[in-house]
């Protein structure tokens, strides 16, 4: 009896132990999945630090901030993608989660539509867990935010503006202030447009209607009407998906294809630093990279500019949102973290975007790169109001003296004035198929240039082939009939 009273002893020891340990193991293992933040951002859309030189990346740095703030240990898995689309391919088959991402306002315009996110701690207008935004997010975005109804599940990141980069040399400064240079003949072959059914579609509807959306900017300019109305009314221009409009689009962007160069993705950029193109439709972000390397290639003799066309525009950006089942805390801990101006500078230093953080750190890095006291003074109110410190303004008013106009400054930081005649670009609805059907006919017959490329050089090679080959054979004849000559005198 003692012997099974202390082997039933002895079991309840064994599996008590064995509970105990378990529900510790459970906890710690619970814990450390709690403190894993996973991200999923474009690439190279971050500072990611420079390892020859000691210098963390921002992720890095916010990791080790977190410690320091809560003694607690906090990994990262940080994964990137090249398209909105591939994206919500990633988010749609369920295989993998994250708790941050970084898509393009249409595709979080789908996402709140899909209930696919969770929501951002917004109340009474403000962010409870994002203060820095709260402090240092232009007030410009932050208002935009609210119109558009994203203000409760997205902060911006980057942002800007679509439009024209061009050759002043060979274009005429006042043709490249209307879209209507796509159409151009006197610029035939000599310009580019964006693969992309959004973007090209906005400037098919502009070319569609513009005159309408000039009749407006008078009214706008005469005193008629408010900015706000103004803005109001080209928005709902610029966003007209019915069916009339996409028939009136698409036949206007087959007469546009036979017109320009080519459709490009990323390109443009180069083709315009070569010659081969004047005109590249292209977003403000690509711009700024644009302008600087063809300045930096030819030694400065090529300097590009940029237009944000009269009749108007798309203003576009990119905000970090949190999937459904993200870890709420962490993922608006870190957005706090990159909204500090300190390091919003860093970001925007490393990959040349605009941030939608203003702060005295970014103003700073704004006239380290274009301040000129001998420049022509800007107006930049409208984005960094109440961000500054009152030795940065002057008479109230955030103003920097700017030398060059109409190149990479202008394409960072555009004037009150541009952003009043910029929408944002709604997503395309129950329309959506039409447009893309609309989209696929005018891409019809269209070979990429790419491929043309290769397919020009494959044809040179084979030409080329087929002339030695002839010219081996007919060499090859006349030394057998040579031969057969000498053979017969023997």
């Amino acid at each position: 009896m003692k012997t099974i009273k202390k082997s039933l002893l002895l079991l309840f020891n064994i599996t008590f132990i064995f509970l105990i340990t378990n529900i510790f193991i459970n906890i710690k293992v619970n814990a450390a999945d709690d403190l894993v933040l996973k991200i999923y951002n474009w690439e190279d859309y971050i500072d990611e630090g420079d390892s020859s030189n000691h210098q963390n990346s921002v992720v890095d740095d916010w990791i080790n901030d977190y410690k320091a703030r809560t003694n607690k240990t906090v990994k990262v898995v940080y994964d990137t993608f090249e398209t909105n689309e591939n994206m919500l391919n990633t988010l749609k088959t369920g295989k993998t989660s994250y708790d941050l991402v970084c898509p393009s306002e249409y595709t979080i315009q789908k996402m709140i539509a899909d209930d696919m996110l969770e929501k951002l701690d917004y109340q009474n207008g403000s962010y409870q867990n994002v203060e820095n935004f709260n402090k240092y997010g232009s007030k410009y975005l932050q208002d935009l935010f609210v119109k558009e109804n994203m203000a409760e599940y997205a902060i911006p990141y980057m942002w800007g503006t679509l439009g024209l980069i061009y050759n002043p040399d060979v274009v005429d400064e006042e043709d490249v202030k209307s879209w209507n240079i796509l159409w151009d003949e006197n610029y035939k072959n000599k310009s580019t447009a964006k693969d992309s059914v959004r973007d090209t579609y906005i400037v098919g509807v502009i070319h569609v209607y513009y005159d309408e959306l000039m009749a407006l900017k008078e009214q706008f300019l005469n005193h008629d009407i408010t900015k706000e109305e103004y803005n109001k009314q080209i928005s709902e221009i610029m966003n007209r998906v019915d069916d009339e409009t996409i028939f009136l689009v698409k036949e206007d962007l087959l007469r546009m294809r036979n017109n320009i160069y080519g459709f490009e993705v990323d390109n443009g950029k180069s083709d315009i630093s070569t010659g081969r193109i004047s005109i590249n439709f292209a977003w403000s972000g690509d711009a700024v990279f644009a302008l600087d390397s063809a300045e930096e290639d030819t030694n400065g003799e090529l300097l590009l500019k940029y237009s944000v066309p009269e009749e108007g525009s798309n203003v576009w950006f990119d905000g970090w949102v949190m999937p459904k089942g993200a870890n709420k805390e962490l993922a608006q801990d870190f957005l706090n973290y990159i909204c500090q101006p300190e390091i919003a500078a860093r970001n925007m230093d490393t990959i040349g975007y605009t941030s939608s953080i203003a702060g005295d750190a970014i103003w700073e890095l704004a006239n380290d790169w274009y301040g000129d006291e001998e420049g022509e003074e800007v107006d930049l109110t409208y984005f960094f109001e109440g961000t500054l410190s009152e030795e940065y303004l002057t008479d109230g008013k955030a103003i920097i003296k700017v030398a060059e106009r109409g190149r990479q400054f202008d394409a960072q930081y555009p004037t009150e004035e541009v952003i009043s005649r910029c929408v944002v670009m709604a997503e395309f609805g129950e329309q959506n198929d039409k447009v893309l059907t609309m989209w696929k006919e005018v891409r019809s017959g269209i070979i990429p240039i790419a491929v043309v490329i290769i397919v020009l050089t494959f044809h040179v090679i084979l030409i080329i082939a087929l002339v030695i080959y002839r010219k081996m054979k007919k060499n090859k004849h006349r030394y057998l009939h040579k031969n057969k000559e000498v053979l017969q005198k023997i």
